[in-house]
């Protein structure tokens, strides 16, 4: 038994200072990056790094084509058949979507079961997907680096998104076995149990900034997954070294999120759930399995209209971020980035709730 008697800090524990900035309007940051990958130079992707979850609730085809507008990212969940790829494909040319445009902004997702990857592997023969997520609770096993160093093998023109994980050994592991994008983040989610019911997990600031550290020096890039609440929250990972943020909560509940919309006291939510839930298992694989418990669990979330309305309101946090601490561009945010250890973020005598 070992003690790391370093403090480990979350997003609630810090704050960015403000630095002197030449910026005289938030219109003048520049949120676009232009990213090069370890197992393919030849491939540079250009947007804005925000990646939506690959939880069925929000993976979805109908967010893919409102966040592709906006350069940003859907990891597409797992459950979808090969039909509905097909389905998805066939719309997207009769709309007249160029690859270059929607299938550099999503990514088809697999986990590491046999049957996961024969599907996986139809279809990239049939779609012009770049992007390959190997999602997994536990990136630790050595059956997931096996995965992914064989993925990368018959995939060798592919961007592999690979995890989770949350220390610097195993960023390294799985980018030395042909991961170019480290998913970062145990138990850090909103509806993620995992820390209560196995007490494993890191805070995800401290995650971000051991990752990080550790994909820069292989050339690789970690996607922080999960815990963000609130905009300031997306800049605190992207000043702390993520080159993506990902999140689930933050685009559930919305027109373009799956489920059913339902009214209750007179308000209308939608299901949000994780994906190691007991809605989730018994919803895919026939219930909980005697050998394991569920780690996730599910919410009505107030319904918020159409996912535009949040991205605005994110975009327009980070400028504002940036604006604080005179970085013109996302890619000088982490360089102009200085934390500062903190017992408590906001005045809330009022609560979160705005009039």
């Amino acid at each position: 038994m070992l003690i790391d008697n370093e403090i480990k800090l979350d997003f609630k524990d810090v704050l960015i200072r403000p630095k002197r900035s030449k910026l005289t309007s938030r219109s003048q940051v520049d949120l676009i990056r232009n990213i090069k990958f370890k197992h393919n130079k030849d491939y540079t992707w250009s947007g804005i790094p925000i990646m939506v979850s690959n939880m069925d609730t929000t993976g979805t085809f109908e967010m893919a084509f409102s966040l592709s507008k906006e350069k940003m990212f859907t990891c597409i969940h797992k459950h979808y058949t090969l039909d509905e790829w097909r389905d998805f494909y066939i719309k997207t040319t009769n709309m007249g979507l160029s690859n270059n445009y929607i299938f550099n902004y999503i990514s088809a997702t697999s986990g590491i079961g046999e049957k996961d990857l024969e599907k996986l592997d139809q279809i990239m023969k049939e779609i012009p997907i770049k992007f390959i997520s190997l999602d997994v609770a536990n990136g630790y096993t050595d059956k997931f680096v096996d995965i992914v160093e064989s993925t990368r093998l018959k995939y060798p023109d592919k961007i592999i998104i690979a995890g989770t994980v949350v220390t610097r050994e195993m960023t390294e592991e799985l980018l030395i076995k042909g991961a170019d994008i480290i998913r970062v983040g145990i138990g850090s989610g909103s509806v993620c149990t995992t820390r209560i019911k196995t007490g494993v997990g890191m805070p995800q600031i401290s995650a971000i900034i051991e990752c990080a550290d550790a994909a820069r020096g292989l050339d690789g890039h970690i996607v922080s997954d999960g815990g963000c609440t609130c905009p300031g929250d997306y800049s605190k990972a992207f000043g702390a070294g993520a080159s993506f943020v990902m999140s689930g909560g933050m685009f559930s509940g919305h027109t373009e999120s799956a489920g059913s919309l339902l009214e209750k006291d007179n308000k209308k939510y939608k299901e949000f759930y994780g994906m190691s839930s007991s809605t989730a298992m018994n919803k895919y694989a026939g219930g909980v399995a005697n050998y394991r418990a569920s780690e996730g669990k599910a919410v009505l979330v107030p319904y918020k209209g159409d996912v535009i309305n949040t991205i605005n309101d994110l975009l327009g946090g980070i400028r504002s971020t940036c604006t604080y601490v005179g970085a013109s561009s996302l890619n000088e945010l982490n360089k102009r980035t200085t934390f500062m250890r903190v017992t408590q973020q906001a005045n809330e005598i009022y609560g979160k709730d705005n009039i």
